[in-house]
């Protein structure tokens, strides 16, 4: 089966105080094997890029309106008359805000939203058809449906 992938490099800012921000080459990656993730890997000056995957769906509403909780928030604002999409991520090694192209990511998710439509998700998975797999009944089920010890319910003093 074929598993298409839908890549996009772009370049985000990653704020580091109200005046300041530095540029952070990062590609969005949506694997429609993995149809409800989307995946970023930043590349931040250090030789080992940082990857982060949240629910599509998250990213898809903070295009629109602020959304998220914990260690993924995303909401849409306008920063010099551009639109921007920030989003505020946590983790145990600290806490980043990155500020990205509004177009750019929502023609990329647009893609993705192409590649697998919403609520057919679930179908790319192939749940049904792994489940279909895992409770065939194979030649050695003969063995067990057909009980090899005698019943328990023999009748009292036949002992």
């Amino acid at each position: 089966m074929h598993h298409p992938v839908v890549e996009r490099e772009l370049e985000l800012k990653l704020v580091l105080s109200p005046e300041r921000s530095v540029a952070v080459p990062a590609r969005l990656v949506y694997l429609t094997e993995d149809p409800y993730a989307v995946h970023i890997t930043f590349h931040a000056g250090s030789s080992t890029p940082v990857n982060w995957t949240f629910a599509r769906e998250l990213l898809v509403e903070g295009v629109f309106r602020p959304c998220g909780h914990g260690d993924v928030r995303i909401w849409p604002t306008k920063v010099d008359k551009k639109a921007v999409l920030c989003m505020a991520l946590t983790s145990p090694d600290g806490d980043a805000l990155l500020e990205a192209p509004a177009t750019a990511v929502s023609a990329w998710l647009e893609r993705t939203l192409r590649a697998v439509p919403p609520g057919t998700e679930a179908e790319r998975l192939g749940l049904d058809a792994a489940l279909a797999e895992l409770l065939a009944p194979t030649p050695a089920d003969d063995l067990w449906m057909h009980d090899p010890w005698p019943s328990d319910e023999s009748a009292e003093g036949d002992l």
